[in-house]
């Protein structure tokens, strides 16, 4: 880790430059960024950077780090919140993978997706997101909408998204680095969104 790149908080005359300033690797070759304190992936920086939605009082912020445990929470949330309007047999869980049901909150300011986008899907709508709350707008920190938590042993973890990452190799010509020196770079918080 030769650099930190990190961003100003708040000015975003200088968040657009800054960017291209940034040249941080996870342990298997994902580029990072600290921002606001965690390691953001780079890839979402700039959506990060963009979301201003406005929260209605009725939402449902799903937050979790990677490999916590998100996908069957995202699962079981979307079955809660859709009880009445699904029939068990044909619920669209049985077809349809639950990160497609419940969205990443930063995908909705990336304009190559075809989502329904906000306020087009049914009350109460679920949203998913990694980040921190600390790094959230206000506008969802400060409304009633409901933020559900999911943590998860970091040791547990950091196994689960070495394993995945080793699977899913965001550089494949790129050597990943020796268990030990991965495990150390999470310990001190150098991983997607990091630190616990």
């Amino acid at each position: 880790m030769e650099k930190t790149g990190e961003l100003p908080k708040d000015d975003e005359t200088t968040e657009e430059s800054s960017l291209s300033t940034l040249d941080q690797h996870n342990w298997d070759g994902l580029p990072l960024c600290l921002y606001q304190g965690f390691w953001c992936p780079a890839i979402l920086l700039r959506p990060q950077l963009s979301l201003r939605k406005n929260i209605k009082p009725h939402d449902i912020i799903l937050a979790s780090l990677p490999k916590t445990g998100t996908t069957w929470l995202k699962a079981l949330l979307f079955t809660i919140v859709n009880r009445d309007r699904f029939p068990i047999d044909q619920s669209p869980l049985l077809t349809t993978n639950p990160h497609e049901l419940v969205l990443h909150l930063e995908s909705y300011v990336d304009a190559d997706l075809v989502n329904p986008g906000p306020g087009n899907l049914p009350q109460p709508e679920v949203f998913s997101t990694h980040l921190p709350l600390h790094v959230l707008p206000s506008s969802m920190i400060d409304s009633t909408s409901k933020i559900i938590y999911t943590s998860r042993n970091p040791l547990d973890q950091f196994i689960s998204q070495r394993e995945f990452s080793l699977k899913n190799r965001w550089q494949p010509d790129v050597e990943p680095v020796p268990i030990d020196q991965a495990f150390d770079m999470f310990c001190k918080g150098v991983h997607p969104f990091g630190p616990f």
